[in-house]
């Protein structure tokens, strides 16, 4: 006998409460029908597993409070419209916010200002309100193009929002932590050459981001390949287990090319991002072996790799 979903519905019965028609067309996504009869989704997988959290007597008022800030994210909406009808798209509050592909709902995709960075990651233009962040919807573009708004939102992301800078070894593995107060940091993979200089790093670097405060990169060649990506593969693992809203353990190979080779300010504008691919090494120990899951090209990398270091 299938449970009764007790969370969907206290958050319909919030929305029935303030005047809206709403259906939940899944588990993750909330479907609301506003006066004028259009209709607008919002993700609820995060306020799913905050209520789930609480007791059923807090149950109403953690729906209410889901209610009342998807309102206050329509009204910026359509302020934020309106704006736009003014040509005045607010570029000091766009950033670029990375988000797991499951963690925007597919059919949302089209509707907002997003974009793959890799293999599992989305990135998207987000409106920083003092008290929220909001994904920018394409209808509020008007005349600016998405890669304009991302050119801007990357730039304010990178260097409006402060963040720190320092190496760390784990296991004797050098590891560049790129980290902020803010959930903006993944931006900086777009300026990575900042940090790596592809021609003192030919072979580029490993990039992790396990949560959106935090870019974890280890340069290739510094040491034993197998090593640093055991290396980057844990940290990024503890980060996951342990941080808020946390975002992938995945590992990535950033490889240096079309995107580097371009001046930054073109490569912000360009409508591109940096080449990702994600890769992973089991190490059996107890047996002294290596399974790498890859792309050939980073599997023939390894091999490279292993035979200069003998």
């Amino acid at each position: 006998m299938t449970e009764p979903d007790v969370l969907g519905r206290a958050l319909l019965k919030a929305f029935a409460d303030r005047g809206y028609e709403a259906i939940l067309p899944d588990a993750a996504t909330v479907a609301v029908t506003l006066p004028d009869g259009t209709q607008v989704k919002g993700d609820v997988q995060e306020w799913r597993r905050h209520a789930g959290r609480n007791s059923m007597a807090a149950l109403p008022g953690i729906a209410a409070e889901f209610v009342e800030q998807m309102e206050k994210n329509l009204r910026r909406d359509a302020e934020l419209r309106q704006a736009v009808r003014e040509d005045a798209l607010p570029a000091d509050d766009l950033r670029v916010r990375i988000y797991t592909e499951d963690a925007l709902p597919q059919e949302v995709w089209d509707t907002l200002v997003v974009r793959p960075l890799a293999p599992g990651l989305l990135e998207s233009v987000v409106v920083d309100y003092p008290d929220s962040i909001s994904p920018l919807q394409k209808s509020a573009l008007g005349g600016t193009s998405a890669d304009e708004a991302f050119a801007r939102a990357l730039a304010r992301s990178v260097d409006g929002e402060p963040h720190h800078i320092m190496t760390r070894e784990l296991y004797g593995v050098p590891l560049t932590h790129i980290s902020g107060e803010h959930r903006y940091v993944g931006a900086h993979m777009h300026v990575l050459k900042r940090y790596v200089d592809p021609a003192a790093s030919p072979h580029g670097a490993l990039v992790a981001f396990p949560i959106p405060e935090l870019l974890l990169v280890h340069p290739i060649g510094q040491t034993q390949i197998f090593s640093a990506l055991e290396a980057v593969q844990a940290l990024a693992a503890r980060h996951v287990e342990v941080g808020e809203k946390a975002l992938t353990p995945q590992v990535y190979w950033w490889r240096p090319g079309a995107y580097e080779a371009l001046d930054e300010a073109a490569a912000l504008a360009g409508g591109g991002v940096p080449d990702l691919r994600p890769v992973r090494v089991e190490i059996d120990k107890e047996n002294a072996r290596a399974s790498l899951l890859s792309d050939e090209a980073f599997a023939d990398l390894v091999r490279r790799l292993l035979d200069e270091q003998g």
